[in-house]
């Protein structure tokens, strides 16, 4: 297979020269402990602290609201369950979330509920989109978080982050956001936008994996996430991955100082694509069509599989997905398309398409030469593809 053209993005991007050549130092000439005394360890040390500034700066937050985690998965696995556990000694059990965010959300928020904590699941409705007054109506006395993501991983859609934390403000609840997709394709402001806590993961900008963050407002209390020695000012023990930490903050200071003309970028690409494949008979763009990432593109296709349309793309040197990666092995249809009203047969012939700007004009070109093929040869396989035209006729 000659051509190869990656467009699963939002599952991983690949580590940038930059961020790889900023992380070998600290495989090899600089690879002292960090919480050793002597020159070699202090030099690692700075090196974390230099990243932290960064970090910082492109979420317009202070430093010493950032803390280092293995994964965006960890971070909000801490920032909901260090949250929850501290506030219901306030007698705070009540917690507001969407019904489509990533599971690293919903399944601690499943186990909190498990332990007597009360959960609303808001609607996000055909567009993907929640509905800032109805978030408003679902706070009480007892709510302790409400955590909603800021742009979504499969479809895309871009939530009113400005007006969620600002109704959180408000009414004195804390919000934290899931901003895994976002970091380094949004601008964001923490402050502007009354964000309180918010998690990052390094390889979704061209960072390597293994690496996140978690910023949170200086004040709040979370539970210590690991004990066992004074890393991350004695919040999550563990030897920092130095390495991993400086090429985080490498690639997310590329992503954020060519995040105009990156996105000027994807979003003629993404246009191009949704443009021409919504050519194709009965199929669908999946969420809100301009208030979604630069870079996403989510369609259905009645009448196929979402894995054998996959199948078929490799073969044509084209990788893509069907949904989020972290379920990629599941036969159920997506959480997120049923959240927002699809059919389960509809949902199975989902196919995303993820760019970064590491894809060109030819590559989207390429997809839309060759996808349309592909859909019709599936179809015309299908038993179910004819009872779908005599439906709607």
């Amino acid at each position: 297979m000659e051509k190869i053209i990656y467009a699963d993005n939002a599952a991983t991007t690949s580590v940038s020269k930059i961020a790889l050549n900023a992380m070998l130092p600290f495989y090899e000439s600089q690879f002292g402990n960090p919480s050793s005394v002597y020159l070699l360890g202090q030099a690692a040390k700075k090196a974390i602290e230099d990243a932290r500034e960064i970090i910082a700066s492109c979420l317009g937050s202070n430093s010493n609201e950032i803390f280092f985690t293995s994964c965006g998965s960890e971070s909000n696995n801490w920032a909901i369950k260090g949250v929850a556990h501290n506030l219901i000694k306030k007698g705070k059990n009540h917690i507001i979330t969407s019904k489509f965010e990533h599971h690293a959300v919903l399944h601690p928020i499943k186990s909190l509920e498990k332990e007597g904590f009360s959960v609303t699941y808001l609607d996000v409705h055909e567009d993907g989109i929640i509905r800032v007054a109805e978030l408003e109506q679902a706070i009480t006395d007892k709510t302790a978080l409400v955590t909603v993501m800021y742009a979504n991983n499969e479809i895309g859609t871009i939530q009113p982050i400005k007006e969620i934390g600002n109704i959180c403000r408000k009414h004195k609840v804390l919000f934290h956001t899931d901003a895994v997709q976002a970091v380094g394709n949004i601008k964001i402001d923490v402050n502007d936008q009354n964000i309180d806590m918010l998690s990052i993961s390094a390889h979704k900008f061209h960072g390597p994996k293994g690496v996140g963050a978690l910023y949170v407002r200086r004040g709040i209390a979370l539970d210590q996430l690991i004990e066992g020695g004074a890393q991350e000012r004695g919040r999550r023990a563990g030897t920092e991955n130095v390495a991993g930490i400086v090429g985080m903050a490498a690639a997310l200071k590329v992503a954020c100082d060519g995040m105009i003309k990156r996105e000027e970028k994807l979003t003629a690409m993404r246009d191009k694509l949704i443009e021409n494949l919504s050519k194709i008979e009965y199929s669908r763009l999946n969420g809100h069509r301009t208030k979604r990432l630069a870079g996403n593109v989510n369609m259905s296709f009645n009448g196929i599989e979402g894995e054998s349309l996959l199948l078929m793309l490799e073969s044509k040197g084209i990788c893509a997905s069907s949904g989020s990666a972290c379920t990629s092995g599941s036969l159920d249809p997506s959480h997120v398309l049923l959240a927002i009203g699809l059919p389960h047969e509809i949902a199975h012939g989902s196919l995303r398409l993820s760019l970064s700007d590491e894809n060109s004009m030819d590559d989207v070109d390429y997809i839309i030469d060759v996808l349309p093929p592909i859909v019709e040869k599936l179809r015309s396989m299908s038993p179910l593809w004819e009872k779908i035209i005599a439906k709607n006729k």
